[in-house]
């Protein structure tokens, strides 16, 4: 402790006054600094009117944006806004924002001064004593302070918009599962029906004496196949729009809502991109954020070295009255570093401190192999499914053309034209998922880079009306 008289005492008052009214709360946590970052890298705000939802009000103009949104068939990029505006899990990340916030002005106020008071008498004899004491460490270690807990503030902030690129990305992705396994629900009851007709076709044509008995079986157990095949679609297609659902937050009558009858067309081309390692290093907000980790505690590293001896010091002004005697002084409160020199401290912020610097060159390297990765499977689903698309279903549709014309002139049996539908089937089956690998892929690509693609590499909206 250190307690000086009157003038120090009015000095100490004073500063602590003026630090303590240097900060304050903003209002909103911080929240819109955040929300611009997830918009430019998400495309879709983060809140209705600029803030986070708090009344009813509020509530009823976010559920007013998506009823809306859920009026037509549901596009990926109003599932991120949905997502982004309604998952609850990021709204409580939003709000801590708010307790950052709170700790980076608690960090640039004083602690209250203490009073204490003494009365004591005997002998005939009143003596009353009065101490104000301040906290002169906290004095003079409050804007390093309040500088360590800034950039806890802004590493926060870089978090929580981490978090809604992340939310948003994995809606895209659960968007084209659930687009994909509807479509393939769809296809499947289309060939499941094909199949009965052939299965009836077979006990017809057994009944009259032309195929046997193998012939049925084979008809038959394909039927059977193609039924069991809808029943998995449909269980695939309830799972991926539930994940959907909730990532969207959505339940009730909401979760109704209608999606496209089929995914997006591929781009003409496939982006084209350079340095893609640079722009991870340079976009990802992970290592912004790991960045600034490294910064905090480095800068706790400094604090700690510079308190290791003097942990408490503190700072009063001392008044006594005896009968009619007064007295005014100062006392000192000093701990002193006799058993705990404060070398684990220094010790623990320097590992910590070490910790940082590593997690922060893992988490770069780790970003530079996601986006290789990232960019080589693009390429490579884009080949694939446009291959389907331009080569394997242009051929299976000639063959299908070639062998109905020849079942119809009587060069080929039914046998090879069933056969030939089957394989149509396959094909179609191939490229729906090579569509939904590349779209995935593409929503991968953009979280190992830190957000949506660069402008000037975004693809036409396709026919469905959006870009996954």
């Amino acid at each position: 402790m250190i307690c000086l008289h009157k003038p120090g005492g009015a000095i100490a008052m004073a500063a602590a006054l003026l630090l303590s009214g240097c900060a304050s709360l903003s209002g909103d946590g911080g929240f819109k600094a955040a929300a611009a970052v997830s918009e430019q890298r998400t495309g879709a705000p983060a809140s209705v009117a600029g803030r986070l939802p708090q009344n009813d009000d509020d509530g009823r103009a976010l559920a007013a944006v998506i009823e809306q949104k859920l009026a037509q068939p549901l596009t990926a990029n109003d599932a991120v806004h949905i997502a982004l505006l309604n998952n609850r899990g990021l709204q409580a990340t939003y709000w801590s924002l708010g307790i950052a916030e709170a700790d980076l002005v608690q960090a640039g106020r004083l602690q209250n001064p203490v009073l204490d008071f003494k009365r004591s008498h005997g002998g005939g004899a009143l003596e009353i004593e009065r101490t104000l004491t301040f906290n002169l460490l906290g004095i003079i270690t409050a804007p390093m302070a309040g500088r360590i807990e800034g950039r806890r503030y802004e590493q926060s902030k870089l978090l929580v918009a981490n978090e809604a690129v992340r939310v948003a990305l994995d809606t895209r992705r659960a968007w084209v599962a659930a687009v994909a396994a509807s479509q393939s629900a769809d296809y499947a009851q289309q060939v499941e029906a094909s199949a009965q007709a052939s299965a009836e076709l077979a006990q017809r044509m057994r009944d009259a004496g032309n195929w046997s008995a193998m012939d049925v079986a084979r008809e038959q157990a394909y039927h059977a196949q193609t039924s069991a095949d809808v029943n998995a679609a449909r269980k695939g297609a309830v799972m991926a729009r539930e994940k959907l659902t909730r990532l969207m937050g959505l339940a009730g009558v909401q979760a109704a809502y209608k999606l496209p009858g089929h995914l997006p067309d591929l781009p003409a081309v496939p982006s084209e991109l350079a340095d893609i390692e640079q722009v991870a290093v340079n976009e990802r907000l992970d290592i912004q954020a790991a960045k600034l980790d490294v910064a905090h505690t480095a800068s706790t590293l400094g604090l700690t070295k510079t308190t290791r001896f003097i942990n408490v010091l503190d700072l009063g002004l001392v008044a006594n009255s005896e009968g009619a005697t007064n007295t005014r002084g100062y006392e000192i409160a000093l701990e002193i570093p006799l058993f705990d020199w404060g070398s684990t401290r220094v010790a623990r912020a320097e590992a910590t401190y070490m910790q940082a610097a590593n997690m922060l060159a893992q988490t770069a390297i780790n970003a530079r192999s996601e986006a290789r990765e990232s960019y080589a499977d693009y390429r490579a689903s884009y080949d694939l499914a446009r291959h389907y698309r331009d080569q394997v279903l242009p051929a299976r549709k000639k063959l299908a053309d070639e062998t109905l014309l020849r079942y119809n002139g009587m060069l080929m049996s039914v046998f090879e034209l069933l056969a030939d539908a089957r394989e149509q089937a396959s094909a179609v089956r191939g490229y729906i998922a090579a569509q939904q690998d590349f779209w995935t892929a593409q929503a991968n690509l953009e979280a190992a880079l830190g957000g949506r693609l660069p402008a000037q590499t975004i693809h036409q909206e396709s026919k469905q009306g959006d870009q996954p």
